[in-house]
């Protein structure tokens, strides 16, 4: 039996997940969720960064990172580091200055494909949800052949729906990675 809102939960999760991965691309300017996708190991276990210390953007193109203890600030300093943002943290007691440089015009074309890919991954996530509903609709033998084309143009919609709001978000975000 088909579960509409669950196939379009799963779609809408698609676009989430897209959501928060051009989150992580840097653009040319600073952003706290540029620093979502980064893990610091420390006490002994692997800790989001928003969990070991505040983070701001008092201006366009620095990030700041208070660490609450004193004692994760190297760890908090390298795990940046090693994040691949190519962002050089400046310590300051319990502070890290990440300042933002400009993105170079090959940085910003890799930046570009990137999100390429990750759209593409997004709209082929959609289109295993369209696969399983529309399996699940061949499969329900109590429905006429009208509802299961009835429901196979529902399912339609929503996938065209999905792909429409994946294709502005790669649009939104190619616009901004091209700004300068």
């Amino acid at each position: 039996m088909l579960d509409k809102a669950d196939t379009k939960r799963r779609m809408d999760g698609a676009t989430d997940v897209l959501a928060k991965e051009f989150a992580g691309l840097r653009t040319g300017r600073a952003s706290a969720s540029l620093l979502d996708p980064i893990v610091v190991e420390v006490y002994g276990s692997r800790m989001p960064l928003n969990q070991v210390g505040t983070v701001n953007v008092p201006e366009p193109r620095m990030i700041i990172v208070q660490v609450w203890d004193a004692g994760n600030v190297k760890a908090v300093e390298k795990a940046i580091r090693d994040a691949g943002l190519g962002l050089n943290p400046q310590t300051d007691g319990t502070n890290l200055r990440l300042p933002i440089p400009p993105l170079t015009e090959e940085r910003r074309n890799e930046l570009k494909k990137l999100a390429g890919k990750y759209t593409e991954a997004a709209k082929v996530s959609v289109r295993n949800v369209r696969r399983d509903a529309m399996d699940a609709i061949k499969k329900d033998k109590g429905g006429s052949e009208d509802e299961q084309k009835r429901l196979s143009d529902e399912i339609q919609k929503m996938t065209d729906t999905a792909i429409e709001k994946i294709d502005k978000m790669l649009s939104d975000k190619e616009t901004d990675i091209m700004k300068v």
